[in-house]
This record gives C-alpha cells, sequence and structure tokens, in this order.
C-alpha cells in the first residue's frame, strides 16, 4: 500500500483570480492571477489523470481536445476527456458544451473563423453542485465567475477554436480535425450504490465518485490507483493525513477514517464502477 499526498502547483493565468477558494492562500498584494491548481505527483512521474482547482474572472477560450487515437498520432501518450464539478458560481455563471445544433466541420469552420461559434456553442448556466462529463471532441468553454475542480486524463493538449479577439495562437486545423460539432447529451448521472456512494460520471475513460460522510472504512481496488479530493472537511488514509485543497493518491488497500462532515470526491481510470470499492 502507498498512500502519496501530490504537490501542488498554482498556475498564472490572466483570467485567473487573487482570491480563490478558502481551502487556499490568496495571492499575494500585487502578484498575478492564479487561474489553475494542479495537483501531480513528488516524482514527477506521469499519472493517468490530473486533478485542478480552475478560478476563472474572464471566459476561457472555445476549445475541443483530441481523443487517444488522434493525440497517440501526434506523439501524446493519451487523448482528453475531462469532468467539472462547480463548487462556487456567480449568478450568471456559464459553460458552454456541445453545440446548438448539429454542425458540419466546415460549418464549425466557418464559424471560428468569424466568430459566430460563441452563439452557436450551447452556454448553460450552471450551480454550485453540477457535474459535467466532457468526453474529447466535445466543443467547449468555461465561463468567468467559476470555482470548480476538474478531473481529466493527463494530458496537456487543448486546440483553441476561439479567444474572443484575444491575442492568442488558434489552432484551427487540428481543432476541427478532432471535433464532434453536436448538442451535448448528458449522461445518465448522478446515480446512487446501496453503499450510499454517488456515481457522478462513469462509461468514459475515468469514474468519478462522490461520498458525502464517509466516516471509516477500507479501500480496495483492482490494480489501478484512486484519487481522494476532499472538498470540504479532512481525514486519514493509512499514515497519511488530507484536508480540505489536497489530494492523495492511494495505490493498494488502506484503511481510512475522515471527520463527520466530509464530502470527498474519489477518481479512478477506466470505464467500469468498481462495485467493492469501499469497505465497511
Amino acid at each position: 500500500m502507498t498512500v502519496t499526498k501530490l504537490q501542488m502547483r498554482r498556475v498564472e493565468k490572466p483570467w485567473g483570480r487573487t482570491s480563490l477558494w478558502p481551502a487556499f492562500d490568496p495571492v499575494a498584494e500585487g502578484g498575478a492571477p492564479v487561474g489553475e491548481i494542479w495537483f501531480q505527483t513528488p516524482d514527477g512521474g506521469e499519472a493517468e489523470l490530473l486533478v485542478k482547482y480552475l478560478f476563472t474572472s474572464e471566459k476561457l477560450s472555445i476549445q475541443v481536445h483530441p481523443d487517444d487515437e488522434a493525440a497517440r498520432q501526434r506523439g501524446y501518450p493519451r487523448g482528453k476527456d475531462e469532468a467539472w464539478v462547480v463548487l462556487d458560481a456567480e449568478p450568471d455563471a456559464t459553460i458552454a458544451i456541445g453545440t446548438r445544433t448539429v454542425m458540419t466541420r466546415d460549418q464549425l469552420r466557418e464559424a471560428a473563423m468569424n466568430g459566430s461559434i460563441e452563439d452557436m456553442v450551447s452556454w448553460r448556466a450552471v450551480k454550485a453542485g453540477d457535474v459535467f462529463y466532457s468526453p474529447a471532441g466535445t466543443v467547449h468553454a468555461i465561463g468567468a465567475g467559476l470555482t470548480l475542480i476538474e478531473v481529466q486524463q493527463n494530458v496537456d493538449l487543448t486546440y483553441r477554436l476561439w479567444d474572443y479577439g484575444r491575442p492568442r495562437e488558434l489552432h484551427l486545423d487540428d481543432g476541427i480535425a478532432v471535433s464532434d460539432p453536436v448538442p451535448y447529451v448528458a449522461p445518465n448521472v448522478p446515480w446512487t450504490l446501496d453503499d450510499g456512494r454517488t456515481i457522478l460520471c462513469d462509461g468514459g475513460k475515468f469514474v468519478l465518485e462522490r461520498w458525502r460522510e464517509p466516516g471509516e472504512g477500507a479501500l480496495r481496488h483492482d490494480g489501478g490507483p484512486l484519487w481522494l479530493i476532499p472538498m470540504i472537511g479532512s481525514g486519514r488514509v493509512g499514515d497519511v493525513a488530507v484536508d480540505a485543497g489536497e489530494v492523495l493518491l492511494v495505490e493498494g488497500d488502506a484503511d481510512f477514517t475522515f471527520a463527520a462532515g466530509t464530502d470527498l470526491l474519489v477518481a479512478y481510470a477506466g470505464a467500469e464502477v468498481n462495485r467493492a470499492l469501499c469497505l465497511r
């Protein structure tokens, strides 16, 4: 059994914020805004999944990610499915996911070139507690005024289709080629197992669960690692303590104890829900 507390990496972004989530120190006076906090293995190894917190003050670009096959053709280890769990949202906050109607790739290219793509993606009002699973190929954008946790396949590969006139590079040829410009169909989640675990995402490249009041028990799995992400509360897995704003990577069976009121995300790679994951 190995339990590793992942290292925190603060990533400055022009669209980020200086006031972050309560679990994180604010940006020092005069410092650049922080848009993302990444959680990475201390040895620099490349885990299959990556956990981030995002803090937005502006809309992020309209973008798309390739699937495994397309990414590997470009020399990357994998494509990029991702999921978002909204922690906090300003009253007018939105996320764009999918297009409003079925489009051809030629139509998508034209819209990206003239900027009308901004009106052709489906902007949805969001609130705290909302969850989205965005498969590779989904045209999407995260709006302003959001704090969220992102769980994704671990690859830094994004194709920007539109950036609202900002002076940043677009990737139209690559992005259009991997886009699936159709309306987003939400998966049939969440659903709850008999042991109280809530399945937020499944059937893609990873599974994301939510455990409320996990208490005491034991973890086991089928050989792959688990990512434990306390949104609220604190606890201990094996000999390693963890608080909200931290992430543990657990490999092998382990005992756990979490304080009353803890609200925990658990992620693991694969498309199948591990029904024997938590043993009471």
